[in-house]
């Protein structure tokens, strides 16, 4: 069975492409076969994999608004078990053209469920914006994973996300469910610290155990086109994305044995 995750948040700057390279990149580590689809018009993920943004024949766009194929669409990457569905500025068309169509938030949706693809794990980059292509990712999601810093505006941005869960879960997608990761956390800073408190308190199981701390590795990363698991597989946060992708694993094992149930 494949697991489509989202990676969202409307707050840019929350380390939304970091956290879709990085645990796409540990879960591929872990013998587990990865898609990770760039949706966003930056194409930053693109860009971290060591591909131009504008080379590919076929990206995200061609997915969302001509009905390609995900499959005519994947490309390899140099790390093993991770493929790539590249994006390019095309795709900001999306938003503006697809909320003429009729189901125009289940396109994502039915893509994915009409295709039979050969991977554990879907994971969707998310342009910082809550518009049309944000929800046809979420739509598509059985969890919606939001990176946020432990700071006043980041947690704020929630409220907006939470929202949206719950009109997707009346429109589109029932059993969508959601996890609110911890980044760039700063652990002597005490703002960071009681943020952090007050996300587990408000949200309680909703929230990773898991906490990526600031590293600046990170930024480098994406530099030599590598995820920081590759690059610097010692850093502390190659660390900490191989432990949230052991949790990942954990919490997908558990929602199945209950779906079984």
């Amino acid at each position: 069975m494949t697991i489509t995750i989202a990676i969202s948040n409307e707050k840019g700057g929350v380390a939304k492409t970091t956290s879709t390279l990085s645990l796409g990149a540990s879960l591929a580590d872990l013998g587990q076969k990865i898609l990770v689809i760039d949706l966003d018009a930056q194409s930053n993920l693109t860009l971290s994999l060591g591909f131009e943004p504008g080379e590919a024949k076929l990206t995200s766009a061609d997915l969302m608004l001509d009905n390609a194929s995900i499959q005519s669409i994947c490309t390899k990457t140099d790390v093993e078990n991770l493929d790539l569905i590249p994006s390019s500025s095309r795709i900001e068309t999306s938003e503006q053209f697809l909320p003429m169509r009729t189901h125009h938030t289940t396109i994502l949706q039915r893509a994915i469920a009409n295709a039979n693809l050969p991977y554990d794990f879907i994971i969707l980059d998310c342009p910082p914006a809550l518009g049309v292509i944000t929800q046809n990712a979420i739509a598509a999601a059985d969890l919606l994973l939001i990176p946020t810093q432990a700071e006043y505006f980041s947690a704020y941005a929630l409220r907006n996300m939470m929202t949206l869960v719950r009109r997707i879960r009346e429109e589109d997608n029932s059993k969508l469910a959601y996890r609110i990761l911890v980044t760039m956390l700063d652990k002597r800073n005490r703002t960071h610290r009681n943020i952090n408190e007050q996300l587990r308190t408000t949200f309680g199981e909703g929230v990773f155990n898991t906490v990526i701390e600031i590293d600046t590795k990170l930024r480098e990363s994406p530099i030599v086109g590598m995820p920081i698991t590759h690059y610097k597989p010692g850093a502390r946060s190659s660390i900490q994305y191989r432990v949230l992708a052991q949790e990942l694993l954990e919490y997908a094992k558990e929602t199945q044995n209950r779906q079984a149930a």
